[in-house]
């Protein structure tokens, strides 16, 4: 299968580098380029991609809002968008995944993490950066506007399901964590899926947080 990407960065040597990048590599087709906010969502209408590798700060309208109007757009209900950002500890990023982001990657990862992270989105599971996750709860869990699930739930799930949690809050996608657990990549989507229903949470973001907010992960250990 071929992933369908739009590349929405506003320094057109970035997205010729990301361009290059993809089209040298099977399985990926770049259908758009967008400098700005309102053009990625355009593009997004128009050509409906897999993913949209979305820059934050942008002229006009910016990465986040962009987010949200594709998110929020049910015609683009199949669009996932995976956010780049140049900063590692940034209210941006958290922003990004509340306002529906499949997650997000630093602009210096390493090329083969990010084909790797477009798979995963594309596939439909959320993606956090393992380097920065850590620091990025640390700085923000706190915070009473960023809390949306209730740190008791955890209770609520198995030994096993604590397992699988923690290992969510490291950033590990399904098919990370069923080699780690050694069980098979259906029982790790199934386990989160679970974990979901249990505690109430829309998306893997919320259960990043809830991993801290609870103390099964500590930020920084």
């Amino acid at each position: 299968m071929t992933i369908r990407v739009v590349l929405a960065d506003d320094q057109a040597l970035v997205r010729a580098g990301f361009r290059v990048l993809l089209e040298t590599e099977d399985g990926f087709e770049v259908c758009g380029e967008a400098g700005d906010g309102a053009e990625a969502v355009a593009l997004a209408r128009q050509h409906k991609p897999d993913v949209v590798v979305m820059d934050v700060r942008m002229p006009g309208v910016d990465g986040l809002e962009a987010t949200r109007r594709i998110t929020a757009d049910e015609q683009l209900a199949a669009v996932k968008v995976l956010v780049l950002t140049t900063f590692d500890v940034d209210e941006y990023v958290y922003d990004a995944l509340r306002a529906g982001a499949s997650g997000f990657l630093l602009k210096d990862t390493d090329p083969v993490e990010l084909l790797r992270a477009l798979r995963v989105v594309a596939a439909g599971e959320a993606l956090l950066a393992p380097t920065v996750t850590r620091r990025l709860i640390a700085e923000f869990v706190g915070r009473p506007e960023n809390r949306r699930v209730h740190a008791g739930a955890v209770t609520q799930v198995t030994e096993r399901e604590r397992e699988v949690l923690a290992l969510v809050a490291g950033g590990l996608s399904n098919d990370e964590i069923a080699a780690h657990l050694v069980i098979s990549t259906a029982t790790a989507r199934t386990h989160v899926s679970r974990i979901m229903t249990k505690v109430g949470a829309r998306d893997r973001a919320q259960l990043v947080v809830l991993a801290y907010e609870s103390g099964l992960v500590v930020p920084g250990g």
